[in-house]
């Protein structure tokens, strides 16, 4: 604990910091010595006595105790010299000073008594009409002492706050980064469900586009090529408008200013008809449920990806079935299609991070997910998602 200045204790500055205090404070001495009669004035002795009394406070910081006793050994015998007894006052209160403010206030205590005990004891032996004065002095060194003991317990106290203070700004600036990374997963989750459901579509009608115009030049079916563009247009369309209010996101100073509502149950239908442009034959049963909005979200998301995995690689021919129901205070969401999955098996496809997004989402809203290959041929996608979910990070 540092008695007067932030310097540490034992360093040069502390050691040059604490020898010019004493140093003014043996001209504060001198001063007293001089202009002050309460005793006799000071001879050659009586000067070295006092001033090097105050040699021991260069070191006061770093060894207190030691430069106690060696002001005591000065100014002992100064005073039994019955010199001016208050120049030497200041040097001894100041050791004792630095004793309480850099110990323990046992220290401090232990301290006290023992030099206010030393000093009755010396002074009722030697002159007993002095215990008067004696006892007045002590009086001022409890002072003292209780003086350095509150310091120690009020700089205690402040570097206690600002631990505090600092601990918690950490734990602020923690919360900050861990927010920035769930809010990155669930942009990058939303950014991966759009791009893959929509380029999936895309590529698809692009195909059939594609296909009509290459199956027969002659008769040209012009309505069939303009349902497959229009339907490309509105995929572009709907994928533009996602995929500006998810950028947003990283515009805006925190997310919840600008995410917007969320995907829900009913938004399905518009999934279903988006894979029915496809080619594919979606059958869509949405059993009537309230889940609350992060758990709609999930499945949203869930039936989405799973739509975009079956369109891409389940083959030509598809059917899809997509089932939401309640059941034990659980959203239970089924997606199944009876696809070859020759895609899926080609060794030059490489894996996305579909099904992973979806064990999360399902995570994050306390749910479970499982997806595989089915006995009976095709692919499904099972998931349990509490109606009452346990986290909500990441979703959006």
């Amino acid at each position: 604990m540092l008695a007067f200045t932030g310097s540490v204790p034992g360093s040069r500055r502390a050691l040059r910091t604490d020898a010019l205090f004493a140093a003014a404070l043996a001209v504060l001495s001198a001063a007293l010595a001089v202009f002050v009669e309460d005793g006799v004035r000071p001879d050659l002795l009586g000067w070295a006595l006092l001033l090097c009394a105050h040699v021991p406070l260069a070191w006061r910081r770093g060894r207190p105790l030691l430069a106690l006793l060696g002001v005591i050994a000065f100014i002992a015998p100064y005073h039994a010299i019955d010199y001016t007894h208050m120049a030497a006052v200041p040097v001894g209160m100041v050791a004792l000073y630095t004793v309480a403010a850099s110990g323990r206030p046992r220290r401090a205590l232990i301290t006290g008594l023992l030099v206010v005990g030393i000093t009755l004891t010396v002074n009722a032996s030697v002159e007993p009409h002095q215990v008067g004065e004696v006892l007045r002095i002590s009086g001022w060194i409890v002072s003292v002492l209780l003086l350095g003991v509150y310091v120690r317990i009020h700089r205690q106290y402040v570097t206690s706050v600002l631990e505090r203070a600092e601990r918690a700004e950490r734990t602020r600036e923690e919360e900050a980064r861990r927010r920035v990374a769930e809010e990155r997963l669930r942009v990058a989750r939303d950014l991966h469900d759009l791009l893959a459901h929509s380029i999936t579509l895309v590529g698809v009608q692009t195909s059939v586009a594609a296909h009509v115009l290459a199956a027969d030049p002659e008769r040209l079916d012009r309505a069939a090529v303009a349902k497959a563009l229009d339907d490309i247009a509105d995929t572009c369309r709907s994928a533009r408008g996602e995929l500006r209010a998810t950028l947003e996101v990283l515009r805006a100073g925190t997310a919840e200013e600008s995410r917007g509502p969320l995907p829900g149950l009913d938004g399905l239908a518009d999934l279903a008809q988006a894979a029915r442009t496809s080619g594919a034959e979606v059958d869509l049963a949405v059993a009537e449920a309230e889940a609350p909005p992060a758990v709609g979200a999930a499945a949203y998301r869930i039936v989405q990806e799973a739509l975009t995995n079956a369109v891409r690689h389940g083959g030509t021919g598809l059917t899809i079935r997509v089932e939401i129901r309640t059941a034990d205070a659980a959203l239970r969401v089924t997606v199944t299609d009876d696809g070859d999955g020759r895609v899926a098996d080609d060794p030059s496809h490489t894996p996305g991070f579909g099904l992973v997004g979806m064990r999360e989402r399902a995570r994050s809203v306390g749910g479970t997910l499982e997806a595989g290959p089915r006995d009976g041929g095709g692919f499904g996608v099972s998931a349990v998602l509490p109606l009452v979910p346990v986290g909500l990070g990441g979703l959006g």
